[in-house]
């Protein structure tokens, strides 16, 4: 009889604690008890295996009581209650950015590296949402070749600030259609978005690199344990709803052919490659509830030797999110004992 896990969601009311509940469900997940919790600030309730849950203020006391909690809150939320729960054998799987950079806490994408996983582990944290296109599609291509160099220039769907973000778009367009003009109001972004798009995604710091910037060039060296890869990103909010977008230029330290790359990109686990320039991945077609990550567009550069171009698009709240959590939390069943 195959084990169950008391299973805890901590955000199980917003935009990825949705697509968590419902992976749990479509992946058969074993749950045992489930215990769903919001920010206890307002009542919300979720559906899950087709029973209604109140969601409650998360304590301690309630979140001990899983075997396994999901983080999809806040960081202060996870650094509030995680550290506490993994010392006391309960399995953290955090999406928030609280311990993605700190010592002794892995900083897991299961195809990349999934060996990480440890039962003396219990505290794991997922990547930041736009990182994991270009940590999945090239990790294969890393790890043969060696990546040197990365420049980045990302177009990240408005999904990735949360559901306010995605009704200030929406506002913003049927403003415009009615009034034909995008109202320049205050919102979640710092410019209006609709038929727009602002190389800002958070804030700036001293020497004008953005907030998410800096987190793709931090967190992509922690998870390829690279800590001399040279990178440079430009991170751009762009008025998609859902699907994160990568235009990649990489320069390897081993010298390649075409068709070796094409080769290794056809064989990278989580990544579903096409060869042909015509047939490009989009986030309308490949952002929206997909599985894998979607690469195309590969070409030799022209600006250095040993260096390529290829576009990446993934769906930022599956695969950046949500998925990822749950696929770790699949890996974990073997620690928990399997099948018993």
């Amino acid at each position: 009889m195959r084990k169950r896990f008391n299973v805890a969601v901590v955000g199980a009311s917003g935009m990825v604690g949705g697509e968590l509940l419902g992976l749990l469900e479509s992946r058969r997940f074993p749950v045992g008890e489930f215990y769903p919790f919001n920010s206890g600030k307002k009542p919300a309730a979720v559906r899950f295996k087709g029973k209604k849950y109140a969601c409650l203020k998360p304590s301690f006391a309630a979140l001990k009581k899983a075997d396994l909690v999901f983080f999809v809150s806040t960081d202060e939320v996870s650094g509030r209650f995680a550290p506490g729960l993994a010392a006391a054998g309960v399995w953290c799987i955090d999406d928030s950015s609280r311990f993605r950079m700190s010592p002794g806490v892995p900083l897991v994408i299961p195809e990349v590296n999934g060996g990480e996983l440890r039962p003396s582990k219990k505290l794991i944290a997922g990547p930041n949402c736009t990182i994991t296109g270009a940590a999945v599609a090239l990790a294969a291509i890393h790890r043969r070749l060696r990546v040197t160099e990365l420049r980045l220039a990302t177009y990240q769907a408005v999904s990735g600030a949360g559901r306010s973000a995605m009704l200030q778009l929406e506002a913003e367009l049927k403003a415009y259609f009615k009034k034909g003009a995008v109202p320049e109001v205050s919102g979640r972004f710092p410019r209006p978005i609709a038929f727009n798009l602002f190389p800002q995604v958070g804030g700036f710091d001293g020497g004008g690199h953005s907030a998410e910037e800096n987190k793709v060039e931090a967190e992509l060296k922690k998870i390829w344990k690279s800590p001399g890869l040279r990178i440079s990103c430009t991170a751009v909010r762009v008025p998609v709803l859902r699907g994160h977008s990568l235009a990649v230029w990489a320069r390897t330290a081993r010298p390649w052919t075409l068709g070796a790359l094409k080769k290794i990109l056809s064989g990278t686990p989580g990544l579903k490659f096409s060869a042909d320039p015509c047939k490009y991945p989009a986030p309308l077609s490949h952002g929206n509830r997909t599985s894998e990550v979607y690469a195309g567009r590969l070409r030799a550069a022209k600006t250095s030797p040993n260096e390529f171009q290829l576009w990446v698009v993934s769906d930022n709240l599956y695969k950046g999110a949500a998925l990822n959590s749950m696929q770790i939390a699949e890996r974990i069943l073997v620690f928990k004992g399997g099948d018993e």
